[in-house]
């Protein structure tokens, strides 16, 4: 059974590496692997379509940012923060914004597993973990 879940794992990184045009992920191209799946009907396809899934997610996460803040951002900084990014990671990152409350100040960043965190609530935990 693992051989199966192995080979399973390997066709969904090889249909996801086809998956990108020009470096970025192509939509029309996921439709594509999606109807090739469909057609073809490989081994084990629930495997192979939940790992492929969870690579496309990752993906995605990592061209995502959402901006958390506890009070009112201006679009300058927004565009500030996005292009910061965008020199940082190399390609174009997508920016969203959410009110978080409970940040009592500042920003919280989070693109793909990086977090980036400037708020009061983030320096108070640091501030209580090392008493």
């Amino acid at each position: 059974m693992a051989a199966h879940s192995k080979s399973a794992q390997h066709l969904a990184r090889q249909l996801f590496r086809l998956s990108f045009e020009q470096d970025a992920l192509s939509a029309e191209r996921v439709g594509g692997v999606l109807a090739w799946v469909e057609k073809h009907r490989p081994a084990n396809p629930v495997i192979v379509l939940k790992a492929y899934r969870r690579l496309v997610e990752a993906e995605v996460a990592r061209s995502r940012a959402l901006v958390e803040h506890a009070g009112a951002v201006s679009e300058d900084i927004l565009g500030a923060i996005g292009a910061a990014l965008n020199r940082k990671y190399g390609r174009n990152i997508g920016l969203s914004a959410q009110a978080n409350p409970a940040l009592l100040a500042g920003l919280r960043v989070r693109v793909g597993d990086d977090v980036y965190e400037s708020s009061v609530s983030g320096q108070l935990a640091a501030l209580a973990a090392s008493v």
